[in-house]
């Protein structure tokens, strides 16, 4: 509405100096008057809601819409205009500053209202006070800059109007972001830190408190709305999320604050920022009072933080513990003396100075009707008697800033009119070189506060930090926990004292609210389908995948060669597997192996002993000598299988095991041959034995040796084996392993030794039905069997065990076999040694002498 009226203005003007021949202005409608004013070589304007009311009889437009009554008078504006009054007459006697040039003023009521603001700022532009101006239309403006609004919505209206005028507009208490944009506002500049910074100071000090989950509610204008634009878009960036944010005004209906009232008691944030006027929160504290919700978290704008009548109106602790920020203190020397000093107001305006005193007294100076007071005004009636909001000084910090406008005003006017002792000039300067000299300007006041403005006419942000707590009096107390300064490092900006805050319900801790409580190491964050970021489920990360840090959004994956560990928290370096001697299956193989070798060296004495007997000399026992070497290195090798793998053993253990089994198998081959030559030597004429005797029994077991050496040469030459890291069968573990280098090679070492034992089998199984004086041979066909079957049923086994199980396949492998060649083949001969000696005659081996 305030919008359409400031419109309608507008038109009208536009209208009304289409008509006028344009050589001279024109003063069209009713004219506007200030409500206080002084003259001065140099003229400064103010417009501050001495009324916080305005009424509009008629609103149909069908004729010329009546003068603006404004009702409802407010202190606060008496007490800028105090400021700037006492910061003009401290400039004008000033010998440094303006030597000769004397400032005025003339200060405007807007009624709270945006359209009267864009009216009286005209005014000011134009001076159009008289009716019949007779003065060129191109003339200076009235005044070099204008002081105010308090109130972001009536500021931007005021700036659309004025700023193509390039006439300054410098407000003390307009925060809105969006007055920052130079664009729309190029002639806008304030004293008081933009939205933008107090958003963020807000955000940070939520994210400080590890409140992640929070409501919010906010004045249904441009302050409000802008200003919690500006929030949400900086609690997002700080993973801060809105549960709601709620629209509120005074004049809001009845129905309309309930539904906002069950909004907020359906919620499950527990803290509330509210970005409000000082008037919408004194009247939600009723209505919390009312609907009794208490026990929220409070987080506050400089708007209403320190606001001596919210405090007088929580009289239930509805505010209790509220965080917030504030303009920093400071003083003015001498300015609360002048301000409650209201002799200057009656010399710069009588009807003002009357209205005022009494509304201040609650008397009238003349008995009217309509006059609400019956006390007659003496005149010399006492402030110093009184507590309201004039005499409250609460508001320092703001008076500050119209105090630092003012003076901004007079530094930049310094440099523009060259003094030094004086000034040389004491003409007004033209209104766009003063805008742009004023944005440069850079000051310090006589408190050694620096003042200056940046690209945006705003600035350097710092606040206070408050926290409300109950005195013993039961009196709120504002009270400072620490600062917030935006020309800091982002990590040094906010600075709070935790240790001296009184929270809500007078609690101890920190209030939690949360969506979710946080996720916990080893695990990650997933987001509720349909809900904000804030509210998420904590899924445990993968095997393999850690989070060490508190809500994680993602779980990293560990390094080849480590694992996470059962809490996902951590990577730990994977246990390295192999086939030790320290555990269980590798002791009992090593035992087994040194018990077959320690049985082959006993039986090796035994043969040795008796060498001469008539077994050990009818069973070759050359060949027998070497397959007992053999079968002694045989079960040696197998412990070279056992311990860590390394480039040697790997190397090793599949050749040696390769060589030493085809010795093992030549001798037995050749001892087959053997008893096969012998049967045949029997039959009458034959000489076959001259043809297999040791020398060629000898260079057999050589010849067949020597080829198994070099397949195991040419395999080492191209692809050895080697050690490596197998992670393929176990996640959380690495098997150390022999890699066979060349599959082939390893294939034709045990290739060979399958053929040697399958022709020794064949043999031996041709020799199976010689009589019983060469049953040896029946002996070898059974070693041969069980040789066969073990290295058949080797092959599966070894294809499908994984790990150091492989190694023990093989292991078991070899030492079955190797078991199988020393019983099968010298058991029974030692069994005759020991036992039967009786048999162990040369009549006995040559038949001669029946066996008993």
């Amino acid at each position: 509405m305030e919008h359409i009226i400031a419109f309608l203005h507008v038109v009208m003007a536009i209208m009304n100096f289409s008509r006028t021949n344009g050589t001279f202005c024109s003063l069209q409608g009713e004219p506007v008057y200030p409500q206080l004013s002084k003259e001065g070589d140099i003229m400064v304007g103010a417009i501050f809601h001495f009324h916080s009311k305005w009424q509009i009889a008629d609103l149909s437009y069908s004729v010329r819409p009546p003068p603006v009554k404004c009702t409802g008078l407010d202190f606060r504006a008496f007490q800028f205009s105090q400021t700037m009054i006492y910061a003009i007459e401290e400039i004008n006697n000033s010998s440094s500053l303006l030597p000769g040039v004397s400032l005025g003023y003339k200060i405007y009521d807007s009624c709270s209202s945006a359209a009267m603001g864009v009216r009286v700022a005209m005014a000011l532009v134009n001076g159009n006070e008289n009716s019949d101006l007779n003065e060129p239309c191109t003339k200076p403006t009235e005044v070099q800059a204008m002081i105010g609004e308090t109130f972001s919505s009536a500021s931007i209206a005021m700036a659309n109007s004025v700023g193509p005028l390039g006439v300054p507009i410098i407000s003390h208490y307009s925060t809105c972001e969006c007055l920052s944009d130079k664009r729309k506002y190029p002639s806008f500049l304030r004293t008081i830190p933009s939205d933008y910074f107090q958003s963020r100071a807000l955000a940070e000090m939520v994210k400080y408190f590890g409140w992640t989950w929070v409501g919010a509610i906010r004045t249904d204008d441009a302050y409000g709305n802008n200003g919690m634009a500006a929030f949400t878009e900086a609690a997002k960036q700080l993973g801060i999320c809105l549960e709601y944010s709620l629209p509120f005004y005074t004049t809001y209906s009845e129905e309309k604050v309930l539904r906002i009232i069950q909004q907020i008691k359906s919620s499950t944030s527990r803290v509330i920022v509210g970005f409000l006027h000082t008037w919408d929160m004194e009247m939600l504290v009723q209505v919390f009072f009312k609907h009794n919700i208490t026990g929220y978290q409070w987080v506050g704008t400089e708007a209403w933080f320190i606001s001596p009548g919210v405090a007088k109106l929580d009289k239930n602790n509805i505010v209790q513990g509220a965080i917030g920020l504030a303009i920093p203190k400071t003083t003015i020397t001498g300015l609360k003396e002048f301000i409650l000093d209201v002799h200057p107001l009656k010399s710069a305006g009588n009807a003002a100075f009357t209205e005022f005193w009494e509304e201040m007294f609650q008397c009238t100076f003349t008995m009217k009707n309509e006059s609400k007071y019956k006390t007659v005004c003496t005149g010399s009636e006492k402030l110093s008697e009184l507590e309201n909001a004039f005499t409250d000084m609460s508001l320092m910090p703001i008076f500050s800033n119209v105090y630092k406008g003012i003076y901004a005003v007079a530094h930049t006017l310094h440099g523009l009119l060259g003094c030094i002792q004086s000034c040389p000039i004491k003409k007004q300067p033209d209104p766009f070189t003063f805008l742009k000299h004023l944005k440069m300007v850079r000051f310090q006041t006589k408190n050694g506060e620096d003042v200056f403005f940046d690209e945006n006419g705003d600035p350097p942000a710092k606040y206070d930090i408050i926290n409300w707590q109950r005195t013993k009096e039961n009196q709120y107390e504002f009270v400072n926990i620490g600062h917030y300064d935006s020309s800091f490092s982002p990590n040094d900006r906010l600075l709070i004292n935790t240790a001296s805050i009184v929270w809500a319900q007078n609690s101890k801790d920190v209030p939690r609210s949360v969506c979710s409580e946080s996720c916990p190491p080893g695990t990650r964050k997933a987001v509720q389908k349909g809900k904000p970021i804030c509210c998420f489920d904590c899924i445990p990360c993968a095997e393999g995948e850690i989070s060490n840090m508190t809500d994680s959004i993602e779980c990293e994956k560990c390094y080849q060669d480590y694992w996470s560990n059962p809490h996902r928290d951590e990577c730990v370096k994977k246990d390295i597997e192999f086939l030790s001697y320290e555990e269980t299956m590798g002791i009992l193989l090593t035992a087994v192996s040194i018990i077959g070798a320690l049985t082959t060296i006993i039986i090796t004495i035994i043969f040795f002993k008796y060498k001469d007997t008539p077994i050990v000399k009818a069973n070759n026992s050359e060949l027998s000598f070497l397959l007992l070497f053999s079968l002694t290195l045989c079960f040696l090798c197998s412990l070279t299988f056992i311990g860590q793998p390394s480039e040697w053993s790997c190397m090793l253990r599949h050749t040696m095991f390769g060589i030493i089994f085809v010795l093992c198998i030549s001798c037995v081959l050749g001892k087959t041959i053997v008893v096969l030559m012998a049967f045949r030597a029997t039959l009458p004429g034959s000489n076959v034995m001259k043809w297999f005797g040791p020398p060629q029994q000898r260079l057999s077991v050589l010849a067949f040796t020597l080829i198994q050496v070099l397949i195991c040469v040419i395999w080492l030459a191209t692809s050895p084996p080697f050690p490596f890291k197998n992670l393929k069968p176990y996640k959380e573990k690495i098997l150390l392993e022999c890699s066979l280098g060349s599959n082939v090679g390893f294939w034709a070492v045990l290739g060979y030794i399958g053929l040697l034992a399958l022709l020794c089998f064949i043999l031996a199984f041709l020799a199976r039905k010689l009589p019983d004086n060469f049953n040896e041979a029946k002996f070898i066909t059974f070693s041969m069997l069980i040789f066969c079957a073990v290295w058949i049923t080797f092959i599966p086994a070894y294809i499908s065990s994984p790990g150091k199980f492989t190694v023990a396949v093989e292991i078991f492998a070899i030492l079955a076999s190797g078991f199988g060649l020393l019983f099968c083949i010298f058991l029974p001969k030692c069994y005759i040694i020991i036992l039967k000696p009786e048999k162990n005659t040369k009549k006995q081996m040559m038949g001669k002498v029946p066996a008993k």
